[in-house]
């Protein structure tokens, strides 16, 4: 399997909009995520934009739950108040929740679906690159369906079944096919297939913290 090059991170936040609010109550608040925003802020000053500050700027006692990728898009549910926050983050890690993707990846994949077990690990010399590790990777799995085919790429339906650090971006380059525009995984021709990272994070069902009702909530694929 051909690796990827290291590439420089470079950060230049998308500010329109500049929070996109999908739905609010008193518990959650549920937005839209824009590709090359930082969830947390990282640790340089430069990095402090993120949509967690966002958020608590304009919702006061925002909490993250979840995060996407600094380039995945898509829909993320914060907790407005400790009880909404514990709740939803039990639901994480008891893996109430579902969670659908789109990604687009290079080449035609074989077969019309599958499911993908491969545990991942931190691959500590290419900090914060992730690799399978079958010695010391945590369990991972992740079910795909093929939506639709290109001239030179493949447009998957994505269904984590677990959360680890770039799940669905190792599992997909473990398979032949990492995603078009991937900074971190993709070879050249496949980095510079896309103008950024094809991942987008369409849906995402819980149960509300208050009454236990289920929610469903899905933000469009851009791409």
């Amino acid at each position: 399997m051909e690796s990827a090059p290291l590439r420089p991170f470079h950060y230049a936040p998308p500010t329109e909009p500049w929070l996109a609010v999908v739905h609010r109550d008193d518990d959650i608040l549920v937005l839209a995520k824009q590709s090359g925003l930082l969830c947390v802020p990282g640790k340089p000053a430069e990095h402090a934009d993120c949509l967690e500050a966002r958020a608590q700027d304009a919702f006061p006692g925002a909490m993250i739950v979840h995060r996407l990728d600094k380039d995945t898009s898509g829909v993320i549910v914060m907790g407005l108040n400790r009880t909404a926050h514990a709740h939803l983050s039990l639901q994480f890690e008891t893996r109430k929740t579902e969670k659908s993707y789109i990604a687009r990846v290079w080449g035609s994949v074989q077969g019309e679906s599958g499911h993908v077990d491969l545990p991942i690990a931190c691959d500590w010399p290419n900090r914060p690159r992730q690799r399978v590790d079958h010695e010391n990777g945590r369990s991972a799995q992740t079910d795909w369906e093929v939506i639709a085919r290109e001239r030179h790429a493949t447009r998957l339906r994505l269904r984590p079944a677990t959360g680890r650090s770039h799940q669905l971006r190792v599992h997909m380059l473990s398979l032949g096919h990492p995603i078009l525009g991937d900074n971190f995984y993709a070879h050249d021709e496949a980095f510079a297939a896309a103008d950024r990272l094809q991942l987008h994070a369409e849906t995402l069902a819980f149960a509300h913290p208050a009454d236990g009702r289920p929610m469903k909530f899905t933000v469009e694929c851009p791409f």
